[in-house]
């Protein structure tokens, strides 16, 4: 594929991404009356059930990485040139964002205003920390041993990662500053923000040395990317 059709595809997929998780999250709300745990299962479902049909759409033409630090653990493992990093994270982030706008113009928000969702301290960062290494070690050892159920796997990770994390499992870079610019459900405040990008770096390195020692690539898997 072309360099300009894998870009489109992380920016469109990203784009996705985010339109199902702040859309959902929107949705969840207004229908849930007040019921948190039930606006956070009905955002939860949508998310696995939107990761499924992302990465199946997309997984071909760009790897459907819609996370930059997913896109540094491919690099890492030399799956993609290091020259391309830059450029996909960029579209990410843009993808993001224009997610979250699309979002907000469905149900008659602005198109981008600052959250107020308070997602700060230890047991935050920790949560996240841990939502990053286990989606990267998810996404390395299914690549490694069965590739064609990593959509099912991430999706399924995901889904349940916004329920046994703090944090409700951004994982996500790129996910975290759009969500910065969304005063809803899925929202997190600006200043909160680096924290958790620090943190899922951190889980991201974590498990790439972790399950690149425990999945060894072989000359397949090489010749496969």
């Amino acid at each position: 594929m072309s360099m300009a059709r894998r870009l489109v595809s992380e920016g469109l997929g990203t784009a996705f991404l985010l339109a199902v998780v702040v859309g959902s999250g929107i949705m969840a709300e207004r229908l849930a009356d007040g019921n948190v745990a039930i606006a956070l299962l009905a955002n939860a479902l949508a998310t696995g059930a939107g990761l499924i049909a992302l990465i199946l759409m997309f997984g071909t033409i760009s790897g459907a990485h819609f996370n930059p630090v997913v896109t540094l653990s491919e690099a890492f493992q030399r799956n993609m040139p290091g020259k391309e990093v830059l450029p996909y994270i960029l579209v990410q982030v843009l993808g993001a964002f224009s997610g979250v706008a699309a979002a907000h113009g469905m149900f008659e928000h602005p198109l981008f205003f600052a959250s107020e969702h308070v997602r700060t301290g230890t047991p935050q960062w920790w949560s996240e920390f841990v939502a990053t290494f286990g989606l990267i070690a998810v996404i390395i050892s299914c690549t490694r041993s069965r590739p064609a159920v990593t959509p099912f796997a991430v999706a399924a990770y995901i889904t349940a990662a916004y329920w046994f994390t703090g944090s409700t499992s951004f994982a996500n870079p790129a996910v975290t500053l759009a969500r910065a610019a969304s005063n809803t459900f899925a929202g997190i405040r600006p200043i909160d923000a680096p924290g958790f990008i620090i943190a899922q770096i951190l889980g991201a390195t974590a498990a790439t040395l972790v399950f690149c020692w425990l999945y060894p690539a072989t000359q397949k898997d090489t010749v496969s990317h």
